[in-house]
């Protein structure tokens, strides 16, 4: 490369950078992480239709991703899912995968119904940057899965920014085949 053109690339750099940490706020410890992709059947096509490797904003770990059984991976999968979207603030993903009756519980204790919180995803109240989910473990009865991990959220919630660790349980019913994310259920 020419000397110039050095110079221009790295000026152009400076400016995407600077760029970026304008964008981000004075703290700018945004960490992306990628689950390791699945591996291959020998047909080529991923393991059991399940491709983790398209959450591009979620890390999934202490888990044996070979050890679980086709439904214990599809909540995995799905959860995953809407973890991917939370960091997107995607929010017909989000309808999609979550009861129209459910209700959030926030760390404060703070509860919301799902348009309540959807909309402070959308307006930029709370935004996801990463999300971990770390050391899940995954119940399947019939039509009712949970799945237990702790979660680890690189956020910024309603003006605080930080990482936040806690432990949670999902709970999902199967609907017409599609896991969907349900209140508690008995």
């Amino acid at each position: 490369m020419k000397r110039r053109e050095i110079k221009s690339t790295s000026l152009l750099l400076m400016v995407l950078l600077a760029l970026i940490v304008t964008a981000c706020g004075k703290n700018t410890d945004i960490t992306t992480t990628t689950v390791k992709e699945e591996p291959k059947t020998e047909s080529g096509d991923e393991m059991k239709g399940y491709d983790f490797s398209t959450f591009e904003n979620v890390e999934i770990t202490g888990i044996d991703m070979d050890s679980l059984t086709d439904e214990e991976r599809s909540i995995l999968y799905v959860q995953a899912k809407y973890c991917q979207a939370m960091t997107d603030a995607d929010i017909d993903t989000m309808r999609e995968l979550v009861s129209e009756d459910m209700i959030y519980t926030h760390m404060s204790g703070m509860q919301q119904t799902r348009e309540e919180y959807f909309s402070d995803i959308s307006d930029g109240s709370l935004r996801y940057y990463t999300i971990g989910i770390a050391d899940p473990i995954i119940e399947v009865d019939q039509a009712k899965a949970r799945i237990t991990y702790t979660s680890v959220l690189n956020a910024n919630a309603y003006g605080s920014r930080g990482t936040y660790r806690m432990k949670g349980t999902h709970h999902y019913e199967k609907s017409d085949g599609l896991w969907i994310l349900v209140n508690r259920y008995t």
